[in-house]
């Protein structure tokens, strides 16, 4: 289906993937970040032991509680899309060695392949306290995707607005 090789190269951004669910109407899953105020779409890295496709689904199941079967894979971007995070949120990016001390994390953003699924469950399919760890957000509804874009964070709008505009061709409301 892709081939993005390589994903882990030395760019300075760090793999990512982003998801857009639909529903049958067009309207996309719009999420709010637990103890935040903050609203995205589901989106995690990819482990160095995983595809991009792998990573999507566990993605997905983790945030959501959605599986493959509760939903359809419509369509990807073609390329990464990239973006870099705010000084603010980089300095705190650290992470522990195998010897123990905490070390500056090399990267200065991300980048994302984004995938189009389509809701073919009903929505009490939706579980966001399904994953292993502490749920990623606190509440969900549809929106239009205008409000996605009017509404993400200022670093983050320039790649919804590209992921939007090479997927929404595939929406179902589109066809």
């Amino acid at each position: 289906m892709m081939s993005f090789e390589p994903i882990f190269a030395n760019d300075g951004y760090r793999p990512n993937v982003g998801i857009i669910i639909c529903n049958a109407k067009g309207e996309v899953f719009w999420a709010r970040r637990i103890n935040d105020d903050g609203w995205q779409f589901p989106q995690g890295g990819v482990s160095r032991n995983e595809g991009l496709v792998e990573a999507m689904y566990r993605e997905l199941q983790e945030e959501t509680g959605l599986c493959s079967n509760q939903v359809k894979l419509v369509a990807h971007t073609k390329q990464w899309l990239h973006y870099d995070l705010p000084p603010s949120l980089l300095r705190n990016q650290r992470r522990r060695t195998p010897l123990g001390p905490r070390k500056r994390v090399g990267f200065k953003g991300q980048k994302q392949i984004w995938f189009l699924l389509e809701l073919v469950d009903d929505d009490s399919a939706v579980n966001l306290q399904a994953g292993p760890e502490q749920p990623e957000f606190a509440d969900w509804r549809w929106v239009d995707t205008n409000h996605a874009i009017n509404n993400i964070v200022d670093f983050k709008r320039s790649v919804y607005q590209q992921a939007m505009d090479e997927l929404k061709q595939f929406f179902p409301s589109h066809q």
